[in-house]
């Protein structure tokens, strides 16, 4: 079913690791039910902006809000009951927790009832098959794909997914895309953070290039589809 979603808007965010100024002045927006990437070569401050948006790094100006209400303000773990679901670099599970307990974790942040349970359990029918398993037992596809399991399970506005197909097989790969896909059909806002080049084409509708912290150019996806040479002028790849 398809939502009223909300817009997440940054605006000139700057923000420092230390004395390290990491982000500088990046401005973005993501509409409901559009899949915005940020593509950047290492160190260049995606996983940086991401972290911020949750607000589990502070800014040191500049505003994040999410359907005009600002959320930099928030401590971190109101973000998510804001509507804002995150899936890190790395998964961040509770290992020795079993699959659905992993996922009543990321039900309670809002709320959400059996309803919402089940849907997640019907986009990922392997983690149905593994309820009663612990996470730390799971393939690393399975980990990848209860991870953002357990975001979903705050029916988000947004979803932030921060290199979700790392280290997979490419069932793995294609499972988590066509989540997205769907996700982006019932209006949720996609902020994605991705190396794999196939993946980043056939998903996004707009790739925002960042180095030094900045964004230098914001592309629609069409027409990088079309013409790959921005992605050899800013990664030379």
């Amino acid at each position: 079913m398809r939502r009223d979603g909300q817009v997440l808007e940054l605006d000139a965010i700057n923000v420092a690791y230390g004395k390290a100024r990491i982000v500088r002045d990046l401005s973005l927006c993501v509409a409901p039910g559009e899949i915005v990437c940020l593509l950047g070569r290492n160190g260049a401050g995606k996983t940086t902006t991401m972290k911020a948006i949750m607000g589990l790094l502070p800014l040191l100006s500049g505003q994040v809000r999410l359907g005009g209400r600002t959320i930099s303000d928030l401590a971190p773990h109101r973000v998510p009951r804001a509507g804002i679901g995150y899936v890190p670099q790395g998964r961040r599970l509770f290992g020795e927790l079993t699959v659905a307990q992993n996922l009543e974790i990321g039900m309670l942040a809002r709320g959400s009832d059996a309803r919402v349970l089940e849907d997640v359990f019907g986009l990922f029918p392997r983690l149905r098959e593994r309820r009663d398993q612990r996470a730390e037992t799971l393939s690393g596809g399975e980990q990848q794909m209860l991870a953002t399991a357990r975001a979903l399970c705050l029916e988000p506005d947004l979803l932030l997914l921060d290199e979700p197909t790392e280290g997979l097989q490419p069932s793995m790969i294609e499972a988590i895309r066509q989540v997205v896909i769907l996700m982006r059909g019932r209006g949720v806002g996609v902020l994605l953070v991705e190396q794999r080049m196939d993946a980043v084409l056939s998903l996004a509708d707009r790739v925002v290039f960042m180095e030094n912290g900045r964004a230098l150019e914001t592309l629609d996806g069409a027409d990088l589809r079309a013409d790959h040479s921005p992605i050899e002028r800013y990664l030379g790849v």
